[in-house]
């Protein structure tokens, strides 16, 4: 792995650790936490990316990190819809 895609990874990670802290904690309530969530992990990526200061790669790099983190976030919500069928009720309340 080159050092430029070592920067990809921890926003991954970040991603995953932030679904499942929602997971625990948010319960019916995290269709309103996984934007938080994702909102979280666009900053982060800005702020590793501008801090390597080499725009070779920028724009993959960031659509790497936001991309993946994305995927991860919506496999996320699927399998939170699964296990909370009734959260969606509470969206139109």
């Amino acid at each position: 792995m080159s050092w430029r895609s070592r920067s990809v990874p921890p926003v991954w990670v970040a991603a995953l650790v932030g679904a499942v802290l929602v997971g625990i904690f948010a319960g019916a309530a995290f269709l309103s936490w996984l934007p938080v969530v994702l909102a979280i992990v666009v900053l982060l990526t800005f702020v590793i990316q501008l801090s390597l200061q080499r725009k070779d790669g920028l724009v993959n790099r960031i659509i790497a990190s936001i991309g993946g983190s994305l995927a991860l976030l919506a496999v996320a919500t699927v399998v939170l819809l699964l296990l909370n069928p009734g959260s969606l009720d509470s969206l139109g309340a």
